[in-house]
């Protein structure tokens, strides 16, 4: 492995794009420019998340993403480290992913409640319990209600607390209380926040880094913005904090990915805009208010 360093040295995970070409198909040479910056800027590189477009990707084509980004990073020293994506709905399936991810070049997997059925807390810590057993990697389990339909559950997350491969939580409901119950749930568990604009809101209450849709977008800036906020060096910067949520909360003004996508082709980080379907750059919405938001984002970042 390319990767022989510590996870827990990389505050900053970011949930990369599937950057596209204008028929739709994956735009390697914009993919291997982006694991390059975010190698750069000392960033972990979250692959097939749903900043991916995962669900979006056929089997074959998340196959080749992740050969294509491992030969990539490898042959040309780079040394950041690959989590990887793992949702769905069946466990065979999913675990399946796993058992195929583990004969790969990669360091840990985001793991995610399972989508749609909303299982209660025997079915959540089962569906865990098995990936986990199954992994050869770190895990992290990944609580985002707003896309599954369900809160990852405490009490599974507190009877997962000991497991081996049990290695971080993702919590992204926007709640401090709720970060605080999963940083008490597994206390050897590194909880990071899933919300960029909330980072410097869940430090206090334990966090200990950040997985980003807005390092996509600004590599380096990001990576300065989560050291400060972990620091404690913005605590008492209200203006800088502010206008940071304003900067990450511009990257929503539709459907994720959709405005990072348009602000990277902006900037020329990708050759075009192209999403999946469902996905579709022509709801993009508010293009000054995100083009304002890049503007603030660089001058903060020469300033420092």
């Amino acid at each position: 492995m390319s990767f022989d360093g510590n996870l827990n040295d990389y505050p900053l995970w970011t949930a990369l794009i599937t950057p596209m070409s204008n028929d739709g198909s994956v735009d390697y040479n914009s993919l291997e420019r982006l694991l390059k910056a975010q190698s750069d800027a000392g960033n972990g590189i979250l692959l097939l998340g749903s900043t991916g477009e995962a669900l979006n990707l056929d089997e074959d084509e998340k196959k080749k993403i992740l050969e294509h980004s491992i030969k990539f990073l490898n042959e040309n020293g780079y040394h950041s480290p690959v989590m990887v994506g793992v949702g769905g709905a069946v466990l065979g399936k999913t675990k399946e992913w796993v058992e195929y991810l583990n004969g790969l070049d990669v360091h840990a997997y985001l793991l995610v409640t399972p989508l749609y059925s909303k299982p209660g807390t025997l079915g959540q810590q089962r569906w865990f319990e098995e990936l986990m057993n199954t992994s050869t990697r770190p895990c992290m389990l990944y609580n985002v209600p707003g896309r599954t339909g369900i809160k990852m559950s405490f009490d599974a997350v507190a009877a997962l607390k000991d497991h081996k491969n049990l290695w971080a939580i993702k919590e992204a409901s926007g709640s401090v209380e709720d970060f605080t119950k999963y940083v008490a749930a597994a206390p050897k568990a590194r909880v990071y926040s899933g919300d960029d604009a909330l980072l410097n809101d869940f430090t206090p209450a334990g966090a200990k880094g950040l997985v980003s849709v807005a390092s996509n977008v600004w590599p380096a800036p990001t990576h300065a913005y989560t050291k400060a906020c972990l620091s404690g060096d913005l605590a008492n910067n209200q203006t800088d904090l502010n206008m940071w949520k304003d900067a990450t909360n511009s990257l929503f003004v539709a459907s994720n990915p959709i405005p990072a996508k348009y602000l990277m082709k902006e900037n020329g980080d990708i050759a075009t805009a192209v999403l999946r379907a469902p996905l579709d750059i022509e709801d993009m919405t508010e293009e000054n208010k995100v083009k304002q938001s890049h503007e603030n984002v660089i001058a903060w970042f020469q300033k420092l």
